[in-house]
């Protein structure tokens, strides 16, 4: 179903508010979930909102957010996320990224103890805008076996960079760790669709397309063991040096049981530092029509920057609608009419 994107936001903002969040927690969840279904990631999108809302009915996720301060340190920060809003810590910590790296050329902040934060593109494209080099990662649920296992040990845990471009839309890097986000592979058997071979295997560590099989086996790491090098990295200093859940301790946000308890690295380069930020944008607008202009293979039309797919989505659908599955739809329409909100994403 089409539904328009401002009349999304403002379901977000009124569920959100209606369960105590504040008017500024309400609209950074709106433009975080819905910046990811602009970008044709609907996988990290609105579909997220009725799990939110769940886990704080049930108690299990905190609001408003209460964000507290463990250190604060020269060019380091380590934040408690107050087991509230993800993206509400997140952004905190990228902030406080960023101006650590203003005083001191580069700032790193961790924080422990919160919730699912939704695209990580959306704070290394925080940074960026401040003329700088943003890196952020998270580590998540057990979903991917070290290489070589057949047991689900590491979440998919994302990262992401991005950097001015110099010509006005950033260069962003937003991936997951493993071949295909396990938000794919639910959305499949949601979809009751195969997956390609090679994205994971069933309990028995055998290749396998069938989602439902391959929720209750593992995903595979992309590269081989290269991925399992970066997800064992990530986990290790989002998780593990923050101070939260890490490996097979952190719980699913998909699974209503307990807190989750996901960590999240943000790190902030100042470019300045380094060399004047136009001379930058200079060197990088000559390096990327480089790699435009060079050799193609066969078939191909058009070489790609990491994200330009998607921001070309996200331009295209700013401020109009968004496809979203039947069933997420009538999720949210049965969730405001239960605190008549007065408010519905049918138009009547």
């Amino acid at each position: 179903m089409k539904l328009p994107v401002e009349s999304l936001k403002a379901a977000t903002v009124a569920l959100l508010k209606s369960r105590g969040a504040t008017e500024s927690e309400g609209q950074l969840v709106a433009e975080n979930l819905l910046k990811a279904e602009m970008r044709g990631i609907a996988t990290h999108g609105i579909n997220f909102l009725p799990m939110i809302i769940e886990r704080i009915d049930k108690g299990l996720l905190s609001v408003p957010t209460d964000v507290s301060i463990i250190s604060d340190d020269d060019a380091t920060t380590h934040l408690d996320g107050g087991n509230g809003l993800g993206q509400v810590a997140a952004t905190r910590s990228m902030s406080s990224a960023v101006e650590k790296a203003k005083r001191y050329g580069v700032g790193m902040s961790l924080v422990r103890n919160t919730n699912h934060v939704g695209l990580l593109a959306f704070y290394t494209l925080q940074a960026a805008a401040e003329g700088m080099i943003g890196v952020c990662s998270c580590n998540s649920a057990p979903a991917m076996a070290p290489w070589g296992g057949a047991e689900a040990f590491f979440g998919t845990n994302p990262f992401s960079i991005a950097c001015p471009s110099g010509s006005g839309v950033p260069i962003v890097l937003d991936m997951s760790t493993s071949v295909a986000a396990r938000g794919k592979i639910r959305r499949a058997a949601r979809m009751k669709q195969p997956i390609p071979e090679g994205w994971a295997i069933d309990e028995k560590g055998n290749p396998t397309n069938d989602p439902s099989a391959a929720l209750r086996g593992t995903l595979l790491p992309i590269g081989g063991a290269k991925g399992s090098g970066l997800a064992f990295f990530v986990d290790l200093i989002s998780g593990l040096l923050s101070g939260s859940k890490f490996a097979r301790t952190v719980t699913t946000f998909h699974q209503p049981i307990e807190p989750t308890g996901v960590g999240v690295m943000c790190l902030a380069i100042d470019i300045s530092r380094f060399m004047p930020l136009d001379m930058f944008g200079q060197l990088v607008r000559k390096h990327v029509m480089s790699i435009r202009s060079s050799a193609r293979g066969a078939g191909v039309e058009r070489i790609y920057l990491p994200g330009e797919i998607e921001a070309e989505r996200e331009e295209r659908s700013s401020g109009q609608w968004i496809e979203v599955e039947d069933a997420v739809c009538d999720s949210l329409e049965k969730l405001l009419r239960e605190r008549d909100l007065g408010l519905s994403l049918l138009g009547s």
